[in-house]
């Protein structure tokens, strides 16, 4: 993903900032900001890293489902997953579709 959250500054920076959405899986962190970049953040009480990079993965697939419209206002996104049992792509889809309508990037349908 060519638009992602590295610098451990940045994610400081949105931490710290930013405000909050809370969904059943997910929450929301996010940044106005110049440009639009995403990072998800996992610890590691959601187990080891087999686990974590899987839930990443799960995560960045189901982001690029959504087209975000090209608009005037950016944001640095961060998304946390909430520790469950199980992690699914439709769950992800669904709870990300949510809390990027509440923020505006996503037309309500």
């Amino acid at each position: 993903m060519k638009n992602s959250l590295k610098r451990e500054k940045d994610f400081e920076k949105v931490f710290k900032l930013g405000k909050r959405i809370f969904s059943n899986s997910l929450t929301l962190v996010y940044l106005p900001s110049k440009e639009m970049k995403v990072g998800f953040a996992v610890s590691k009480k959601h187990g080891k890293s087999v686990v974590r990079n899987r839930i990443k993965r799960l995560l960045r697939e189901a982001f690029r489902s959504f087209r975000l419209e090209e608009n005037n206002q950016n944001f640095f996104f961060v998304f946390l997953p909430k520790i469950k049992d199980e992690y699914g792509y439709k769950t992800f889809c669904k709870d990300m579709e949510y809390t990027l309508k509440k923020v505006g990037c996503i037309n309500k349908k």
